[in-house]
């Protein structure tokens, strides 16, 4: 599918066809990462992967919050 591309500001802009955004997940807003491979263009969706050590080592006793009481069980969670 042939798509051309347009000036945007002082770099180039390319329009992703709805079709294809849609079979690798983006949507507005979504990250991607550049590549050049064989002297081709690469895009791929920059996919974050995250651990939970990871995660909880931004955990200090500044940003540390207690418990939040949503009210009493209901449902499935009894």
């Amino acid at each position: 599918m042939p798509q051309t591309i347009v000036k945007w500001g002082n770099s180039l802009g390319l329009r992703i066809p709805q079709s294809i955004a849609e079979q690798i997940k983006l949507s507005e807003g979504s990250q991607v990462v550049l590549e050049v491979v064989d002297g081709n263009l690469v895009i791929k969706p920059k996919r974050t992967k995250y651990s939970l050590d990871a995660l909880l080592e931004d955990i200090t006793q500044e940003n540390l919050h207690g418990e939040t009481d949503t009210g009493r069980s209901v449902g499935n969670e009894i």
